[in-house]
């Protein structure tokens, strides 16, 4: 059997894969070329040789895109998980000493995100990683997505789509769960001690949708009581909004410790929210194929020790 096994090996250039892992996850020569530094013509060259080993089509075009056969979608599986074990295996024959090491991680984010986690992530690596570096990409949730799968960024932090990152092979850390809190410039007219829900529902909002997505979870949580707010001021960006709140009198709904870190830096306060709405949880999203190797795993620990510590601080605060 052993023998076998390594005569099919011995047909297949294992090169061969990582084309075929491309392909299946772009459905597309001219992206599996880009990220695999090919040329179009050499991918197809390579789709060829594939189709001849395996006596099989594999991907055929279909409108501006190509489709895997049933065969390949057979393979495809097994091939991505052996792509993913080879890779921890040989990383893991190195070493990886944070002290010393120049890697670079990269992360998907957008400024809220980047905002909520960074800063004590950074002081971390400073400490324990002095030689580290640090790239933020902006990223649309599908992009993330293959990114992620093709190891051009090693962490997204953000997007929710629990079941379509199953079924991409993404894991995901909780970093931090936070609630949410209401925050209007110092002196606000109309808002005192106490915030109702008549209050808020008068007054005029500030959102933030960085993906340019329909409503948010406020809206979500508030159109399940059959209510909707006045949003006067859509952003895609979290830069701006806190000093539109400071100059005006709008509300903006955030979680809790991001409010707290921008009321260091502008003049506003913040209210409970006069109604439930699920609490701000924080994900890391990653791919299964890169978890293994030893840098990628020591990253996980660093984001769940510095989120540890964002936990605390706001424990701190609220008491």
């Amino acid at each position: 059997m052993l023998h076998i096994m390594h005569d099919l090996l011995r047909r297949v250039d294992l090169n061969l894969l990582l084309v075929f892992d491309a392909l299946s996850r772009h459905r597309s020569v001219a992206a599996a070329a880009d990220e695999l530094a090919l040329s179009s013509s050499a991918c197809s060259h390579a789709l060829s040789r594939l189709r001849d080993t395996l006596e099989d089509e594999l991907f055929v075009r279909y409108g501006n895109g190509m489709q895997p056969t049933a065969r390949a979608e057979q393979l495809a599986p097994g091939i991505e998980e052996a792509l993913r074990t080879l890779t921890g295996a040989l990383e893991d024959v190195g070493s990886f000493d944070p002290s010393t090491s120049h890697q670079l991680f990269t992360f998907a984010a957008t400024d809220f995100t980047a905002f909520a986690m960074l800063p004590s992530l950074i002081a971390a690596l400073e400490r324990c990683a002095p030689h580290l570096r640090v790239r933020v990409v902006y990223s649309t949730h599908r992009e993330s997505i293959d990114e992620l799968a093709s190891g051009r960024v090693q962490f997204a932090l953000g997007f929710s789509d629990e079941s379509e990152g199953a079924q991409a092979g993404l894991e995901s850390l909780d970093c931090f769960a936070d609630d949410y809190v209401v925050a209007f410039r110092q002196g606000h007219p109309r808002i005192g001690k106490k915030l109702s829900l008549e209050q808020y529902l008068a007054e005029r909002h500030v959102v933030v949708t960085p993906w340019n997505t329909e409503g948010s979870v406020i809206d979500a949580a508030l159109l399940r009581l059959g209510l909707e707010r006045d949003v006067s001021v859509q952003l895609p960006s979290v830069m701006a909004a806190p000093f539109i709140v400071a100059n005006s009198d709008h509300l903006i709904t955030l979680p809790r410790r991001v409010v707290q870190q921008l009321a260091a830096a502008v003049p506003i306060t913040f209210r409970t929210t006069p109604f439930d709405v699920p609490r701000y949880v924080l994900k890391a999203y990653f791919h299964r194929r890169h978890s293994a190797a030893l840098s990628h795993r020591w990253m996980r620990q660093q984001m769940l020790w510095a989120s540890r510590v964002v936990s605390e601080e706001t424990a701190t605060r609220q008491s």
